[in-house]
């Protein structure tokens, strides 16, 4: 009989300032098979230091926070040995902030207002790779 190989978690990370948002996100993807938050951030350097120490599989990224923006944080993050999947979510999707991420290795780029319901249908497809 063939054994059944278990699935490895998705370990995901919340950078985000605001409290709403992180409980909303952390009831969200409670409610998502094959996914687990391992520790969030309210500001840039504890985000860039806490991403580089946890190495999670998957960053949910805002760009507006205290003590940095969400870019340096992706900046910085990406040069990691084995850098996240990085989904930007963020009340500012101008153009310029959606190509710079993208430009520096975003996969994903979401508007807070209109796109949050997206972030778990691109969980769940990394879920099934």
């Amino acid at each position: 009989m063939a054994e059944v190989q278990s699935r490895r978690r998705l370990r995901v990370f919340i950078t985000d300032d605001c409290e709403i948002l992180v409980g909303r996100l952390r009831t969200m993807l409670s409610e998502l098979e094959g996914i687990e938050v391992i520790g969030q951030a309210r500001d840039a350097v504890e985000a860039t230091w806490l991403i580089t120490e946890l190495q999670p599989d998957v960053v949910i990224l805002d760009i507006r926070m205290p003590k940095g923006s969400g870019i340096e944080v992706l900046r910085n993050i990406r040069q990691n040995k084995h850098p996240p999947v990085v989904i930007v979510l963020t009340a500012f999707p101008n153009p310029q902030y959606r190509k710079q991420c993208l430009d520096f290795g975003a996969e994903f780029f979401f508007d807070k207002a209109t796109e949050f319901h997206k972030v778990p249908v691109a969980l769940r497809q990394m879920t099934l790779r």
